[in-house]
This record gives structure tokens, C-alpha cells and sequence, in this order.
């Protein structure tokens, strides 16, 4: 697919590209905090394919740029910015640098996955223990909130979405992951609440419970499927929350 193909959502128009390798944007922006090989890369390539150009935002620039390398050949112009969503300062400046690169952002995916040693068990898990969590998933959600609202008021209403992604421990908590129990808890409940303040100024807010892991292949739980059903949430506005799978 050329980039000239691509199509676009009403309001939007299309990049402009250069014999160089800069970017001027002309359009707006997905920011996809988290983005890996699964379930980041299929969004890029949903909401790419739909005109969208796509920041993605990880710790590691090197498959970052691995990543964008492969949605450059699907025709999708993509570009990696590094993070780390622990540190609040960090999580606003790669929001900034994308919107500044790419293009206002209209779309925020908050997915990043959680470290393993922040699933304890309940009577296990100290104070101490409690700290990654909720600086992962309540303090870098707030941090890349107050970054990109402006620019999504800016875009006017029935524009702006931001999107979380979450395990089914955040509907359902599990006395063996404790810290992502809690911790997503809170987040559910800021997604929850913002969804009612901002929803009054045409901002969508959702979320995308996953039970169990992304299964390439699934008829649930594939990367793609799901890409779908944040495309959706994004488009119909009409939910908070869609839930795929109990396990």
C-alpha cells in the first residue's frame, strides 16, 4: 500500500513526505503507549490503514525502530519514541515529541505490559511491593492524560479518545497478582471517571478488558481482533467498557 492510498477519517488529511526522511504532518496522531509486536502492532496497522499516522512509545528505541520499519512497508508512516511509564516527566516529553513530529494526537492507547514481579500473592505483597504498580498504571495514565488534553480539545468534539487496555484482574482481582489487582483497579476507576467528565466535552473514554493472554490465532483473543475492537470503541463511541474473555 502506498501512503497515497491510505484513507481518512472525515477532518483528517493525509501526510505530506518529502524525498527526505522527515515527516511533516498534516493530519492527527495515534500515541500507543506499550507498543510491541502484538497487540501494539496491530493497532498501529488498524488505525495506520485508516489514515492515522502512529507514535509508539516503549522503552526501547531499537524495536521501536524495528517495529516502525515494518509498518513503513505496509505504507503506514509510523515513529518510535522512548519512554519509561514509571517516570511521569518522561511518559509527557515522548507525548510531546509525537504530536510534534507526527501531528496532533487524537487517539491514546495506554497498554504497557506489567513486570512479572508486580504479580504477588495477596499475604506476600508489602507497601514496597505496591509502588511499581500504582506508578505504572495510575501515575503514568494521569501523566499522559494532562499531556495530550489540550490538543484533543483542540480538535473539537467527537474527536479526542483515549484508550486503556487492561487484564481481567482489573474487573476481578486474583489473590495471586496482587499489585496488578489493585493497581488496575485504580486505573479502572480514573478511566471510569474521566469517561463522564470528559464525555460532556466529546471526549471518548474506554477500556479494553483482556481475560488472559493475547493468543495469536484466537478467534477472541488474536492481536487483530482486538485492534478491531478498540477501533470500534474509538468510532461508535458508545461504550466504556468492552470486555473480551472471563479467563
Amino acid at each position: 500500500m502506498h501512503p497515497g492510498d491510505l484513507r481518512c477519517s472525515p477532518g483528517m488529511s493525509r501526510w505530506n513526505t518529502s524525498a527526505s526522511s522527515r515527516l511533516e504532518p498534516s493530519m492527527t496522531s495515534i500515541a500507543i503507549i506499550g507498543a510491541g509486536a502484538g497487540l501494539g502492532a496491530a493497532v498501529a496497522r488498524r488505525f495506520g490503514t485508516e489514515g492515522f499516522t502512529v507514535g509508539l512509545i516503549s522503552r526501547h528505541q531499537g524495536h521501536l525502530d524495528a517495529l516502525a520499519g515494518e509498518l513503513a512497508n505496509d505504507g503506514i508512516q509510523a515513529k518510535g519514541f522512548t519512554a519509561d511509564v514509571r517516570d511521569p516527566s518522561s511518559i509527557a516529553k515522548a507525548l510531546e515529541q509525537v504530536s510534534e513530529t507526527l501531528g496532533p494526537i487524537e487517539v491514546l492507547q495506554y497498554s504497557p505490559l506489567p513486570q512479572k514481579d508486580f504479580m504477588r500473592p495477596v499475604l506476600e505483597t508489602t507497601p514496597a511491593d505496591l509502588v511499581g504498580p500504582i506508578e505504572f498504571s495510575i501515575y503514568g495514565p494521569v501523566a499522559a492524560v494532562h499531556q495530550v488534553l489540550p490538543g484533543m480539545r483542540s480538535l473539537g468534539e467527537n474527536r479526542g479518545t483515549i484508550l486503556f487496555v487492561n487484564g481481567g484482574s482489573a474487573v476481578t482481582p486474583g489473590r495471586n497478582v496482587t499489585g496488578t489487582s489493585v493497581a488496575f483497579a485504580g486505573q479502572a476507576a480514573y478511566a471510569r471517571l474521566l469517561n463522564e467528565v470528559l464525555g460532556e466535552e466529546g471526549i471518548q473514554v474506554s477500556q479494553l478488558i483482556i481475560g488472559g493472554q493475547i493468543i495469536a490465532g484466537d478467534a477472541e483473543k488474536d492481536p487483530d481482533v482486538l485492534a478491531g475492537h478498540l477501533w470500534d470503541l474509538h468510532t461508535k463511541r458508545d461504550r466504556f467498557r468492552h470486555q473480551v474473555s472471563a479467563d
